[in-house]
């Protein structure tokens, strides 16, 4: 598989989401942890250098089947986890937290769980406003000083704090979502990053399932998935995100792939500083979404998949977009 870099990082363009793997979509008793490991074995395999976790995913439980399944394997993979949305001093889980005394409780935790020695890229996962980001990045940077942190990471970060990190402590990478349904990032952000030399990393590359080309309709969603709040999958919106989908799904077909390899490839035409990272916790999913790292896309496929209309809705409820930095 060909790399991408993200700032001096080097990884597989096409990584692998864990989010998934403690039950994002799913009811914690339908997870199948050794399936998981199965997939990230698998991904390994093909070879994706790239995963890409959380402490807040489960919590801990997506951490935890990450270092089991890289377990002697570790010198092939880069592991990206972030901080900032567990309180260690009291708060737990859901309470935002980028003080240096929380990320350097919070490093020790997700280093045990990961079974490592070093996080090769270490993400705010939300910024807290509450602390001052150089604050925040002179923790990272500490922490890279003290080698336990390899490379320093934000997400969802608006371009002025983008700036105030990178000025504490060089950002390897920004990671947001992205991808044919979700094009926001091309006007400012992305500009901004290839200016500082700062790599992305495109979460949700598919969707959250819609790219696929498997759902349509949510009412096969189970009770507790959170899509059935999320904007674009309610009502209207959802009816005509779906006209998306049917002409990704068009241009697959006139070149033998899938509709979520359609839309990868599409993302990796878009720089070798993107490396996007399709959550999957299925074997089956992990080598269709890899094998989109050998599709070809012409000229007048990519015009027709760049002049797609915007997806409507807001890409997140009233309360995860107010914890969008902006």
């Amino acid at each position: 598989m060909k790399n991408a870099r993200l700032g001096s990082l080097e990884v597989s363009r096409i990584g692998l989401g864990a989010m998934t793997m403690a039950g994002t979509y799913t009811s914690e008793g339908a997870l199948d942890n050794a399936e998981s490991i199965r997939t990230i074995h698998r991904a390994l395999d093909l070879g994706v250098t790239h995963i890409d976790t959380a402490e807040i995913y489960g919590p801990f439980l997506s951490e935890e089947i990450v270092g089991q399944a890289v377990k002697g394997r570790r010198d092939q993979v880069r592991i990206a986890t972030k901080f900032g949305l567990v309180s260690h001093s009291g708060g737990g889980p859901g309470v935002v937290d980028s003080s240096a005394a929380n990320v350097k409780a919070a490093v020790e935790g997700s280093l045990k769980r990961l079974g490592t020695d070093h996080i090769d890229l270490y993400y705010q996962h939300r910024i807290d406003r509450n602390t001052p980001i150089e604050e925040t990045a002179g923790a990272v940077a500490d922490l890279i000083t003290e080698g336990k942190v390899l490379h320093f990471g934000l997400s969802e970060a608006s371009p002025e704090t983008i700036r105030r990190a990178h000025a504490v402590q060089p950002v390897s990478a920004l990671q947001t979502e992205y991808s044919l349904w979700t094009r926001d990032v091309e006007a400012e952000i992305l500009p901004l990053l290839r200016g500082l030399g700062i790599g992305f990393v495109p979460y949700s590359p598919l969707g959250h399932g819609l790219l696929t080309g498997q759902i349509r309709s949510v009412d096969d969603f189970a009770d507790d998935d959170w899509r059935k709040t999320n904007p674009r999958f309610t009502g209207g919106n959802f009816r005509r995100n779906l006209a998306i989908v049917d002409e990704v799904k068009a241009i697959g077909a006139e070149i033998g792939a899938t509709p979520a390899q359609t839309a990868l490839a599409w993302l990796l035409t878009r720089g070798i500083d993107i490396a996007p990272i399709p959550g999957t916790r299925r074997v089956s999913r992990v080598e269709e979404n890899t094998a989109a790292d050998g599709i070809a896309l012409t000229r007048d496929q990519l015009e027709r998949l760049n002049a797609l209309r915007p997806a409507a809705g807001e890409r997140h409820d009233e309360a995860n977009m107010a914890s969008i930095d902006s």
